[in-house]
């Protein structure tokens, strides 16, 4: 790692710590030449490849951008927008894979999103799986309606 004060190539790891719930790796460095401390930001670099080919990396707040326009009009705070958006990720990191197909990214968001709010998960689904027809937005009604019901 290159000193940011004097370009130096020669630094050390003084400290090293876990920080956002995991996710990435705070290291405290030394640099040999002038001898001041700086702190860098390691985290794993998890990529999503689109149906055209193009890979990008993930990212929570496109989530929550294509999430919000699904809860539009609904009363869904920014907060709970923020905890899907984790739990999306989350999701997609358990995978183990370094590039996932946003594909799986979209299946990530339904089921947290059916919990937070039918309308908006009718919304995103109906753009997400192409609905055609009221045939398709009913048989989705009729699943979440059984789901609903008690099990006897």
């Amino acid at each position: 790692m290159r000193c940011p004060f004097c370009k130096n190539d020669d630094t050390r790891v003084v400290d090293s710590r876990a920080s956002d719930d995991g996710l990435t790796i705070r290291r405290r460095r030394a640099c040999a030449e002038c001898g001041r401390r700086f702190t860098t930001v390691e985290s794993a670099v998890l990529a999503v490849v689109k149906r055209n080919g193009v890979t990008e990396p993930f990212s929570r707040e496109k989530v929550m951008k294509g999430v919000r326009r699904a809860c539009q009009g609904r009363h869904v705070d920014e907060d709970s927008l923020a905890k899907l958006a984790e739990a999306v990720e989350n999701t997609v990191r358990a995978s183990g894979s370094a590039e996932v197909p946003s594909h799986e990214v979209g299946l990530a968001i339904l089921g947290p999103l059916r919990e937070l709010d039918e309308v908006a998960y009718l919304r995103f689904a109906s753009v997400y799986r192409s609905f055609e027809s009221a045939d398709d937005f009913q048989r989705e009604i009729d699943d979440l309606r059984k789901d609903r019901s008690p099990v006897a």
